[in-house]
């Protein structure tokens, strides 16, 4: 009589997981290799003769269409923008936007997603329904400028930046199907033990959706970084000015410039204009793509579970 176990090779044999590839597939698969290779050229390459041209001089620029190293390095354009200090004050600005933005995000995304991912909860068809039309309908820019500087009184402050994006709609419904993907018997045996439902979500909730929130905030980071438009209508101090707005000035003062006293700008006499262009986009992508890798391995795991389960 056979016997009804195989062992690990007959079945490795039986499902063919090892089978020697053809020469049709290896020729597929190098293919593939290169289309993947090119498209990762196309997009690195772009950023990398931004990142080169801000340490090349004005004639370089003009007379080479693209390099990935300067013939000659000039720090010039960066002298320019950070010779008032202007532009670390903005970073500094920056980081304060985008870690306490981000931070309230959370807070309210979370304690919003946790009650609607409960399907005990009474009139939970409701408040979704409300988030999903505040999702595709807002009052207008007219309306919340109103209301954040005459009602509010929140120009020139912080908070102008922070409440009237307090809560994105789809990252919250990104983080309530992860939690409605969670197992509903975890929060029974927590109930059994004297649990409450805020000790609950502090300490078995929070900890299971990891992925999902480190993915979640580094949307909201990123919007907040590089968002400029509320911080153009409600900051008019330029102590307060982020990053963006710091630089959008210097572009501007840039091109409107002549010769400035005290620099030597080469043969052209003024201020590198392309090679400010270039140092201010390496000195606004720069800072959020250092947090991305820490981030990176959360995003397949985080926001597909969390979009898929429902």
């Amino acid at each position: 009589m056979p016997s009804a176990k195989k062992s690990g090779a007959e079945v490795i044999k039986a499902t063919g997981a090892f089978e020697k590839r053809t020469p049709g597939d290896m020729v597929v698969q190098v293919i593939l290799y290169i289309i993947v290779g090119a498209c990762a050229l196309l997009c690195v390459l772009p950023f990398l003769y931004v990142f080169a041209a801000s340490f090349a001089t004005e004639r370089e620029i003009l007379e080479r269409p693209f390099f990935i190293l300067p013939r000659e390095w000039s720090f010039n354009a960066y002298i320019y923008i950070t010779r008032d200090g202007s532009v670390f004050n903005g970073l500094k600005n920056s980081v304060i936007v985008t870690v306490v933005g981000t931070l309230i995000n959370m807070f309210v995304s979370c304690t919003l997603a946790y009650p609607l991912s409960r399907p005990y909860l009474k009139g939970r068809n409701f408040f979704m329904n409300m988030v999903i039309v505040i999702m595709l309908f807002s009052g207008g820019m007219v309306p919340q400028y109103l209301l954040i500087a005459n009602v509010l009184n929140l120009r020139n402050t912080f908070w102008a930046l922070w409440l009237p994006g307090a809560m994105n709609a789809f990252n919250m419904i990104i983080i309530k199907n992860y939690f409605q993907g969670l197992p509903l018997e975890l929060e029974e045996a927590a109930t059994i033990d004297g649990s409450n439902d805020l000790l609950t979500f502090i300490r078995i909730i929070l900890p299971l959706s990891a992925p999902v929130l480190a993915s979640v905030s580094l949307f909201y980071a990123v919007s907040h970084w590089n968002s400029y438009f509320n911080a153009m209508m409600y900051i008019n101090d330029q102590s307060m000015e982020v990053v963006q707005i710091v630089l959008r000035r210097v572009i501007f003062l840039t091109g409107a410039a002549t010769e400035d006293m005290g620099f030597d700008w080469g043969a052209f006499g003024s201020p590198p204009t392309k090679a400010v262009r270039m140092a201010t986009t390496v000195v606004a992508t720069v800072p959020i793509l250092i947090v991305y890798p820490f981030i990176q391995k959360f995003f397949t795991k985080g926001v597909m579970v969390g979009a898929v389960k429902g």
